[in-house]
């Protein structure tokens, strides 16, 4: 049936696994792992969670450990970008959380805000063609050398990361590029499909942020590949090199052979507007809120304008059983709106977004992704609010970072 009770509220007493079952019931059937399967991430769904985490949010030494991978108490990572992902941190709610942080640790913990900005500015501007080379083609030298699967399990840091990509969800920076590089610098497997596979477990998966990742990573949305090499390890997680049965035949003890691959005619990236949404709200009087997965928060704008009016949000079953994403990512949301569910009026359907929700009268936030607009343009929203942009988009160059963050006024 289309129409879904809420998911169990952790709010209310009820626990983790009530949700797994819950999620295993009514979306087993388009999880990865099946409905016999489905379990919970590392992360619990829901604002008050995301609250938690930023209240106690301390980036003091993130400059100096940013990177670090192990041991776990080493790491600097803020760990906050589920709720990011999902608006139930905004990013200038995270902006201004750090403002009191050292001088360099703020500098730094912004850059990284920026980046996720940055993502959403180029996801807003090509649109699905950041699917495909920006700039260059991958490296293509280890298609001929690499003789196992791109992430063997044979070498420990690449055992380690898959199974904390596998069963937390969630990963640091540093070794997403690990994952990235050796996927693909290394054994020269198509960037896209181990993109996906991250995509696919991710927590905070988001085709924008995902991608440029993988884009920067192996070259082909840059000038210049990032080579994995036993070095990384050894500074970032010594204790993965000394326990490696590969210790003394390390595949990778060497920096690995990437020269760039040609250049392609992607989409264009010169300065040029970048498409914003509106500025104010566009229409008024809606009966009900159209939430996405991109803004489930409580400052969400279309959510907050009024506290009492009902929402709809629906699972999207034609795209959950295209992508087959893990069933921690749908625990997390489904966490989300069971909390939501328990504070407000929310209806929960599964099906296609045009077919559940037509001819409805619907406020939305305008979302810089271009599934949201799509669904927009079929079923018009009679209120559209504003998205809550860290850094409103004006005519920008998105050739890279750098020549992005220039134009930037923050």
């Amino acid at each position: 049936m289309p129409l879904l009770p809420p998911p169990p509220s952790l709010a209310d007493g009820a626990a983790r696994s009530d949700v797994v079952d819950w999620v295993a019931r009514h979306l087993g059937d388009l999880c990865l792992e099946g409905p016999d399967r489905v379990a919970p991430g590392a992360f619990v769904g829901g604002q008050a969670a995301a609250d938690d985490a930023l209240a106690t949010l301390d980036v003091a030494g993130y400059a100096r450990r940013r990177s670090m991978v192990l041991p776990v108490s080493a790491r600097g990572a803020s760990r906050l970008s589920p709720y990011i992902r999902y608006g139930l941190l905004p990013l200038p709610h995270v902006w201004t959380a750090v403002r009191g942080a050292p001088e360099d640790d703020r500098r730094r913990y912004r850059d990284e805000l920026l980046w996720a900005e940055y993502a959403r500015h180029l996801y807003a501007r090509v649109g699905t063609a950041n699917g495909q080379a920006l700039r260059r083609e991958q490296p293509t030298a280890g298609w001929a050398t690499w003789p196992a699967e791109p992430w063997p399990r044979e070498m420990a840091c690449m055992s380690a990361v898959v199974h904390e990509l596998h069963e937390d969800g969630w990963v640091v920076n540093q070794t997403r590029m690990w994952l990235a590089s050796q996927w693909t610098v290394r054994a020269g497997a198509d960037w896209r499909e181990g993109e996906q596979e991250m995509f696919a477990h991710l927590l905070d998966g988001s085709r924008a942020s995902n991608r440029l990742g993988w884009q920067w990573t192996v070259g082909t949305g840059s000038g210049k590949a990032y080579g994995f090499s036993r070095w990384q390890v050894e500074k970032r997680a010594p204790a993965l090199c000394r326990r490696c049965p590969l210790a003394d035949r390390c595949p990778i003890q060497e920096w690995p052979d990437a020269p760039l691959g040609p250049a392609v005619a992607g989409p264009e990236l010169g300065r040029a507007e970048v498409p914003a949404g509106p500025a104010e709200v566009q229409g008024g009087g809606a009966a009900e809120v159209w939430l996405t997965a991109e803004s489930l928060g409580d400052a969400d704008p279309a959510l907050a304008a009024d506290p009492d009016r009902p929402a709809v949000f629906v699972f999207d079953e034609p795209l959950l059983a295209r992508l087959r994403l893990s069933g921690k990512r749908l625990v997390f949301l489904a966490e989300t709106l069971g909390e939501l569910a328990a504070r407000r009026p929310l209806e929960v359907r599964r099906g296609a977004v045009p077919a559940e929700l037509a001819g409805r009268s619907l406020a939305a936030t305008w979302t810089p992704v271009p599934g949201w607009q799509r669904r927009a343009a079929q079923l018009v929203p009679g209120e559209v609010h504003p998205w809550l942009w860290l850094a409103r988009p004006r005519p920008s160059s998105l050739r890279s970072f750098s020549a992005w963050r220039r134009d930037l006024r923050v």
